[in-house]
C-alpha cells in the first residue's frame, strides 16, 4: 500500500527545512513583546533562599507596602487606579 505524500492543510510534518520559511528566521523576534506582557520577576539567589514560594514573597511585599503607608503617610490611591487596597 502506498502512503499519501500530500500533507493536509494545518497538519505538521515531522521535519522542516529552511526552504519552508522563505522569509527566514529571526531569533528573539517576539522577546520584547513577551517581556512587556510578562509579570515574571527573577529573584537574586540569596533572596530566593529566604522565600520558599510565591505566597511568601507576596506576603512579605504586602507587609512592606502596609508598613510604608503607615510610616510615611503615602496618599491613598485614587478610585480608578490599579493599586490594590488592603
Amino acid at each position: 500500500m502506498k502512503k499519501n505524500k500530500e500533507i493536509e492543510e494545518g497538519e505538521l510534518r515531522a521535519e522542516y527545512t529552511a526552504s519552508d520559511f522563505p522569509a527566514g528566521f529571526a531569533r528573539g523576534k517576539y522577546s520584547e513583546r513577551i517581556r512587556e506582557s510578562s509579570n515574571i520577576v527573577v529573584l537574586r539567589p540569596e533572596v530566593a533562599q529566604v522565600f520558599p514560594n510565591e505566597d511568601a514573597v507576596n506576603n512579605a511585599l504586602l507587609s512592606l507596602i502596609r508598613l510604608a503607608r503607615k510610616s510615611t503617610r503615602l496618599p491613598k490611591p485614587s478610585p480608578g487606579s490599579a493599586y490594590v487596597s488592603f
